[in-house]
């Protein structure tokens, strides 16, 4: 039998898989989250029309399953979701720049508790050089080259982790701290007070779900979501 990746969250005592070590065998024993390796493959590894780019609808994903930097854990609906993001965030500072960490609530029914971990945790992990995207069914988040496109849709509800991106800009403008964290990675050379009031400058304090795609601030050819 093949060899699966693992890591054990110290709070939760979850673990997180590498599933593209095995996927067959790892499918095999999660069959309630082995739709999303279909959901990967035929859908955010492809091209969309509706998207409003060239390109796969998740640029991140198809490196991460090549290197087999994918690491998903299965959670009941019962459990602490920040504390697992906690525990999902250790993992993925061991990981390198391919890595995405997803936590997935295949029973969860209320969507709300994602948004709301999302929202308890993304500071702390941007700070870090690292993104924090919550993904459901139905979620509302509009994409950033066609308001009308819901890149965050996904058939289960998750959390997923993954490096920060230069293109991620419009989803850290709503906060100044988030846009410091942001220029702090990709603006290194600049002093930090002059970062801090570029970060004021160009904080949206209105920003939400549906504005993303007029916050858009890179070419086609860069692809995000």
């Amino acid at each position: 039998m093949s060899t699966l990746r693992s890591a054990r969250g110290e709070r939760t005592g979850a673990t997180w898989w590498s599933v593209y070590d095995d996927p067959v065998r790892w499918s095999a024993e999660h069959p309630r989250t082995a739709p999303l390796l279909d959901w990967f493959t035929d859908t955010l590894m492809l091209p969309d029309p509706d998207l409003g780019r060239p390109g796969p609808i998740c640029p991140f994903v198809k490196p991460a399953v090549a290197q087999h930097n994918l690491w998903i854990a299965e959670l009941p609906s019962a459990t602490d979701i920040p504390v697992a993001v906690d525990d999902a965030f250790d993992l993925c500072r061991t990981l390198d720049q391919t890595a995405a960490v997803i936590t997935v609530f295949p029973d969860l029914d209320d969507t709300d508790r994602i948004d709301a971990a999302h929202a308890a945790r993304k500071s702390a992990i941007v700070r870090e050089g690292a993104m924090l995207g919550q993904f459901y069914p139905g979620c509302p988040v509009a994409g950033l080259w066609n308001r009308d496109y819901r890149p965050l849709h996904a058939p289960l509800p998750m959390l997923v982790i993954r490096p920060m991106m230069n293109t991620d800009f419009p989803f850290l403008v709503g906060s100044p701290e988030w846009l410091a964290a942001y220029l702090a990675r990709y603006a290194p050379g600049l002093p930090r007070t002059l970062r801090a009031a570029i970060a004021e400058r160009m904080h949206v304090p209105e920003a939400g779900p549906l504005s993303i795609t007029e916050l858009r601030a890179h070419f086609s050819d860069e692809l995000a979501h």
